[in-house]
């Protein structure tokens, strides 16, 4: 049974390959998130390329910037952690 299943799983990642090697990902030089992202969530997908999913990924990331005079208070607190004092 896991024999069935193993093959299965590389028909279904080869599948994705040949759809990421047609949408030309692999010609392209560009090393970044996206298209790494893009090219591996295109392999995953597998047969699901060929039924209308279209993957696509973003990598822009809303991460929530320090206030502009967090910089001291997270030094002040970080030394204090180390050694003990309580905040």
């Amino acid at each position: 049974m896991r024999g069935i299943i193993g093959v299965i799983v590389l028909v279904w990642l080869l599948i994705g390959v040949v759809a990421a090697f047609q949408r030309d990902y692999f010609k392209t030089g560009d090393a970044n998130c996206a298209t790494a992202a893009r090219v591996a969530l295109t392999v995953v997908a597998g047969p699901l390329n060929y039924m209308g999913v279209n993957p696509k990924v973003d990598c822009n990331v809303n991460v929530p910037e320090p206030s502009a005079g967090g910089v001291s208070e997270m030094v002040d607190r970080d030394v204090d952690l180390e050694i003990g004092v309580p905040a």
